[in-house]
């Protein structure tokens, strides 16, 4: 296939469900070029390299997915702690979908990403690091509302939204390496206790 108008577009979803799917490391540009039926010399025309195409997937996951969702979620117009126990309940229905579909638990994307190439890679290393700041940053304005309307203990939001990120990401890796979604289960109750919010009756909105 020739340098079709969509064909950058195909080759970065294809990157994104390759790597999620398995991993950075173990995926070519040969693997990217046929899920997404590209030819290799089309590759180069919009890419110079394996990493700088993992660059482009990732901010566009970012554009079509988590920064929708994330702005859905997280509007203001949702009471700050159901900000936060929908969210993490669409987590765990998120990865129940993905069980069905692929027969494994495939975690979250980003971090795995980020955590297979360490310093290997430091442009896809700074593109995660960035993506996960941003996603903090809704962590930290649901607890900066909840905690101004006094349903949290009061803290640094910052601080707060950093741990919160922990958690979650901790969860994810677990229910991946053991193939299972059940520690994502528990996360709204376990995020609420953590963050020492003053009411535990908050429910998500789910998805």
């Amino acid at each position: 296939m020739g340098r079709t108008s969509d064909a950058n577009q195909r080759l970065m979803t294809a990157a994104i469900d390759l790597m999620w799917e398995e991993s950075y490391g173990a995926v070519t540009i040969d693997d990217i070029c046929t899920r997404a039926d590209v030819k290799k010399g089309s590759f180069y025309y919009f890419f110079k390299s394996k990493a700088d195409l993992a660059v482009a997937a990732l901010e566009k996951l970012w554009a079509d997915d988590w920064k929708p969702w994330l702005d859905r979620q997280f509007s203001p117009s949702v009471e700050p702690l159901d900000r936060i126990t929908g969210y993490l309940e669409g987590i765990s229905t998120r990865q129940a979908d993905h069980l069905k579909k692929y027969g494994k638990v495939l975690g979250c994307p980003v971090w795995s990403v980020g955590s297979e190439i360490s310093t290997q890679e430091i442009d896809v290393n700074a593109k995660v690091r960035e993506i996960i700041s941003r996603k903090w940053k809704y962590y930290e304005s649901a607890i900066r509302d909840a905690i101004a309307a006094g349903l949290m203990e009061d803290g640094d939001p910052a601080k707060k939204a950093q741990t919160l990120g922990f958690l979650i990401e901790g969860a994810l890796s677990q229910a991946r390496i053991m193939n299972n979604v059940e520690p994502l289960r528990n996360l709204p109750a376990s995020a609420l206790e953590m963050l020492r919010a003053k009411s535990s009756t908050a429910v998500g909105t789910g998805h």
